[in-house]
């Protein structure tokens, strides 16, 4: 069984999971690995393993049945989660001078002018989570690709970052919308809310973002799509869920 917290703690994860303390091992006993649990039952495991003394997230891991080294069968899209899946992230808007004032009025955090462009190209660092912009800024971002391509901030029209409509792009961004892809191993890791939320909010997070990940199945990919998906919360152990539930 693939355990999304193993494999954190074989790959250099968190000291706290890589010593698998006597709360992970006893909260580990809660959950049958045989089992494949139904999105409730696992929610209410999710809930019940979730005891850190400070307010993680909890998060699904999908194993999807795809070729990730062909380009027509990568997964990416983006999601409004029904509920908070957190604090609202940091936005920078790259847009012409007179469209400034209605990037700020939007929300935007930060406005990405020539000045902001040099520095991010001069040093190397952000001080953004998401990055908007429109069409005719993009060829000025060109001098920050290398920097924020890597980290996944550079815009892009699929991720609808990339836009005319600048007020509709940052309020998103605000109301929670986030960004999803597969990795390089054919796996989706995304965070649905923090351990505090209700199981209900939860629960509707979740068959959100199953939806969503079910509508861009790349055509090309055959056989079994959802090859499995497993639920935790920060440091507490994998729950695998039926995949029947979610067809």
């Amino acid at each position: 069984m693939w355990d999304p917290v193993k494999t954190l703690r074989v790959h250099g994860g968190s000291n706290h999971v890589s010593m698998h303390s006597k709360r992970y091992t006893e909260l580990k006993k809660l959950v049958d690995p045989k089992k494949l649990y139904s999105p409730e039952e696992a929610m209410e495991l999710v809930k019940k393993t979730a005891t850190t003394k400070f307010t993680g997230s909890v998060e699904v891991h999908i194993n999807l049945g795809i070729d990730e080294k062909k380009g027509d069968q990568q997964v990416r899209s983006t999601i409004i989660f029904p509920h908070s899946i957190g604090k609202a992230k940091k936005v920078i808007a790259f847009v012409p001078a007179d469209r400034e004032k209605e990037a700020k009025e939007a929300g935007a955090d930060l406005i990405g002018t020539d000045e902001m462009l040099d520095k991010i190209a001069k040093t190397g660092k952000v001080d953004f989570e998401v990055a908007v912009a429109t069409p005719d800024m993009m060829p000025k971002l060109a001098k920050v690709a290398k920097v924020l391509g890597p980290t996944g901030l550079m815009p892009n029209p699929k991720t609808d970052t990339v836009g005319t409509n600048v007020k509709k792009m940052i309020e998103d961004v605000k109301k929670g919308k986030v960004a999803f892809k597969n990795d390089s191993t054919g796996n989706i890791h995304q965070a649905i809310g923090k351990t505090d939320l209700g199981a209900k909010e939860l629960l509707e997070n979740f068959h959100a973002l199953l939806e969503a990940v079910k509508k861009v199945k790349p055509s090309s990919a055959k056989g079994t799509y959802l090859k499995s998906v497993t639920l935790t919360s920060s440091m507490g152990p994998g729950i695998r869920i039926d995949t029947g539930y979610l067809a």
